[in-house]
């Protein structure tokens, strides 16, 4: 079971697409143990709100909760209301993170050319998520990465798995975020919980963060 005790903050996000509120729980639960700091319920899965709402009363305070796939202001609100922290696209829009920073959210939008990073950034984002990853590969985000300010958080998110978290890493990333490879609909907490522990120790042997 987990405890009280914050999860260490790692760049490490779980996406959870398809997940539905009667396995929220479960699920949330193994990737707290396994040592992820970050969760996302992607609006397009069933009742997204009722699985927020949940994984944030309960987890709340071991772990961020939030939403992706958010493509409006609107939905913005909506996420807030259920309890939310953070609010993740999947595109560059500048209403969408406005609308999250006015609402005391972390914005995290999904960019893919230099030109959408600096409007981003300009828009109030806390992190850039490169989205799909694959498409822009490890020299498209190190020529990116070359011109971004160096305080810039980047996530890799599409197409990258634990295999790839270090060539990543030499590129200028410092996140991830793990979709069908952590969990698809079907998987059981179990399935969830060995995929976690494999991911976190990939991360982990990164040491990133740490004096050389």
């Amino acid at each position: 079971m987990t405890t009280a005790k914050q999860t260490p903050e790692r760049n490490l996000m779980a996406i959870l697409r398809g997940v539905q509120p009667h396995e929220i729980l479960d699920i949330v639960e193994v990737l707290i143990e396994a040592g992820f700091s970050q969760i996302e319920v992607p609006l397009n899965s069933p009742d997204a709100l009722k699985s927020i709402t949940m994984a944030q009363d309960k987890f709340g305070k071991l772990s961020a909760i939030g939403a992706g796939t958010v493509l409006t202001a609107e939905q913005v609100k909506q996420v807030r209301a259920a309890g939310g922290t953070f609010i993740v696209s999947p595109n560059y829009d500048e209403d969408v993170i406005r609308t999250t920073k006015a609402e005391g959210m972390a914005s995290y939008p999904g960019v893919l050319t230099p030109t959408e990073c600096f409007a981003a950034l300009k828009a109030g984002a806390d992190a850039l998520k490169i989205f799909p990853a694959f498409q822009v590969g490890v020299k498209g985000i190190q020529a990116v990465r070359a011109v971004l300010p160096k305080e810039t958080l980047v996530y890799a998110v599409g197409g990258v798995g634990p295999a790839e978290f270090a060539q990543y890493v030499d590129a200028g990333c410092q996140g991830f975020g793990m979709a069908s490879n952590l969990y698809k609909p079907g998987h059981t907490a179990t399935q969830v919980a060995e995929n976690a522990k494999e991911m976190v120790a990939a991360y982990d042997a990164l040491k990133l963060g740490e004096s050389a």
